[in-house]
Order: structure tokens, then C-alpha cells, then sequence
């Protein structure tokens, strides 16, 4: 990237504050600004580092208003942090412009590419594969048969997407996730022994989703698997057989999703939450770290904390009593002994 701070503007439709014709080369955070570098302040917690920064701009809110004197140019836009995250998207990744088939990648003749398409080294693509247009297959990657992926896509190496899954538009699926695996599903037998049932469904993804590392999403046993559309998923994370992540839900690493559960739409969920199975959870519920749901939720919107979970408040106050048990029981003691004594003197 070589762009003037004036040209970035007109990108940004920003207001500049400062010089114009300085030269932008690189990215960095505010605290660690150098020579012609950008960066940008949203949180006001990182405001110390503007008046000291050695970047050679920063994007600010268009309300953000310096408490001391700034010497770096400014970019004044509405969003601070969506017109960053947008110039990354632009110019960070220049492996996204690669185009072709590696000579090494193993391409069925029954399947149809779009333009502008990259296939990476050692992947294989089998039998009635649809990749959309623009859309980049890094190395070693495996797109079992029937599988349809959109366009502009990004699936980074090692991902494997088993038969008959539908990936949306715009998807970004990082290395080392699989799509289509079997669902978790045995029948028990009279000798106590469990038999295979098959999963013969599928998994579809939609648009603009972006799924982490090391993820497994499991096939339905009969249907489909649904991660909806805008759903973002961390790394390490498990969604179960017949599950559906309502649009725009994001969640946070090492979560799972037991079978047939329906999570709504707009959830927030942290880190290391477990969902038992065939429950459904209302829109915009949001869950604290190490959360257990393990009933439905039908009341949209609010917050749940604990294991089992119960309303974000509520939790907190318990945990302060929990934490407090040990006093509690002294106290309780020395009541029982105070009382014992005046027992005693009330006889006498």
C-alpha cells in the first residue's frame, strides 16, 4: 500500500486535519506507530497514545474532540473503526489476488469454476464441485463431491468440506475446520453395544459468514445442518447434527452446540458455553464464559451467566454469597453458640 492521507480520505469520505500530502506505506497499532504508518483511535482508553504516536495519521471519530495539542494528522470519518477494518480488508491481503490452478492440486473434469479463481497446491477437488467466482482455495484443502461454494470465498489450507455442503457468499473458512462430518449419532442395543446411525444430510453455510480455526460442523442425521446467514464462529468450536446459528450470532472459542438445538439470532456467546441438546435459545441472548444451558430460553434479549444458567444479575449476586460461604458459616456457628448460652442462663 502507497497512498497520501488526502486520497484516504476521499476513500473514507473523511475530513482531514493536518497535512494532506504525507505518503501512508504500512499499518500499525497506535502504541506501536512508526513513519508512515496508519492507525486509528475508537477507544477512548488509547487516547494517551495519540498525543505521542510516531504514525504518520490516525483515523478519529468525527465527534472526537483532543484534550491536548496533536502534532499527527488526523482523518476525521464517522466510524473510526469500521473505515480501519475497511481499509485492511483493501489493502492487507495481497495473496487474495491470486488466480489459477496449481499444477499439483487434483481437479475432477466434472466440475465448474467461475472466474478469477485460485485452487492451491495439493487440493483436491472431486466429482460436480461448484466454486463461485473470485473465490481462493488454498493448498491441501479437500471439497468432497456435490459440494457447492460461493462466490468470493476464502478457504484457507486444510479445511476439508465433505459431500453435498453448500457454502454461501463471502464466507472466509479458516485452516484446519471440517464441514460435513458425521453428527454424533449411535443407537443403544440390548447388549448395551451402540449401532452407527447413518447421517445422510448435510450442512449448509450462507452468506457472509466466517468460521475460525480447528471448528467441526457436524452433517444432519437426515436435513441439514444451518449456520445462517452474518454468523461468526471463533476458533475451536463444535455444532452438533441439526443445529441451526441464527443470522449474525457470534460465538466465542470452545463453545459447543449439542444436536438439534436452534440457537436465535443476534446471540452473543463467549468462550467455553455449552448448549445441551433439542433446547432453543431466543434472539439477542447473550452468555457469559463457562455458561451451562442445559433448558430453552424463550424471553428474547437478556443476559445469562452460571452453570446451569439463570438471568446475568442474579448470577452475580450468587457468586458473591458462593464466595462468602466460609464467613457465612462462621457467623451461623457463632449465632448457634450465642443462642445455646442464652438457653442456658434463661433455665438457670
Amino acid at each position: 500500500m502507497q497512498i497520501t492521507v488526502g486520497e484516504l480520505g476521499k476513500l473514507l469520505n473523511g475530513e482531514i486535519v493536518g497535512n494532506a500530502d504525507i505518503l501512508i506505506s504500512k499499518v500499525a497499532k497506535i502504541e506501536e506507530g512508526e513513519h508512515q504508518a496508519l492507525s486509528f483511535l475508537s477507544n477512548p482508553k488509547y487516547e494517551q497514545y495519540l498525543y505521542i504516536t510516531e504514525s504518520s495519521a490516525v483515523i478519529v471519530n468525527k465527534d472526537f474532540v483532543p484534550s491536548s495539542p496533536v502534532s499527527v494528522t488526523l482523518i476525521k470519518v464517522d466510524d473510526a473503526y469500521a473505515s480501519f477494518t475497511y481499509l485492511l480488508g483493501k489493502f492487507g491481503n495481497s495473496s487474495s489476488n491470486k488466480i489459477g490452478i496449481d499444477h499439483t492440486a487434483v481437479v475432477s473434469t466434472k466440475v465448474i469454476i467461475g472466474k478469477n479463481v485460485y485452487i492451491g497446491a495439493q487440493s483436491c477437488i472431486e466429482e460436480n464441485v461448484e466454486i463461485g467466482e473470485d473465490s481462493k482455495i488454498y493448498p491441501q484443502v479437500f471439497l468432497g463431491e456435490n459440494v457447492k461454494v460461493g462466490n468470493n470465498c476464502i478457504i484457507f489450507p486444510g479445511v476439508k468440506i465433505y459431500h453435498d455442503c453448500v457454502i454461501g457468499n463471502n464466507c472466509i473458512i479458516h485452516s484446519g475446520t471440517v464441514i460435513g462430518s458425521d453428527g454424533f449419532g449411535f443407537a443403544p442395543l440390548p447388549d448395551r453395544s451402540y449401532k452407527k446411525i447413518p447421517q445422510t444430510g448435510n450442512v449448509i453455510i450462507e452468506d457472509d459468514v466466517e468460521i475460525g480455526a480447528n471448528c467441526s460442523i457436524d452433517r444432519a442425521t437426515m436435513g441439514s445442518t444451518f449456520i445462517r446467514k452474518g454468523v461468526k464462529l471463533d476458533n475451536l468450536i463444535q455444532i452438533a447434527h441439526n443445529v441451526e446459528i441464527g443470522e449474525h450470532t457470534v460465538i466465542a472459542a470452545q463453545s459447543g452446540v449439542a444436536g438439534s438445538s436452534k440457537i436465535g439470532k443476534y446471540c452473543i456467546i463467549a468462550g467455553q458455553v455449552g448448549f445441551a441438546g433439542h433446547i432453543t435459545v431466543a434472539d439477542g441472548s447473550v452468555f457469559g464464559a463457562q455458561s451451562g444451558i442445559n433448558s430453552s430460553i424463550k424471553t428474547p434479549e437478556q443476559k445469562w451467566f452460571g452453570s446451569p444458567a439463570f438471568e446475568y444479575k442474579d448470577a452475580l449476586k450468587s457468586a458473591i454469597y458462593y464466595k462468602n460461604l466460609s464467613s457465612f458459616d462462621k457467623r451461623i456457628k457463632q449465632l448457634e453458640q450465642e443462642i445455646k448460652e442464652l438457653k442456658i442462663n434463661n433455665q438457670e
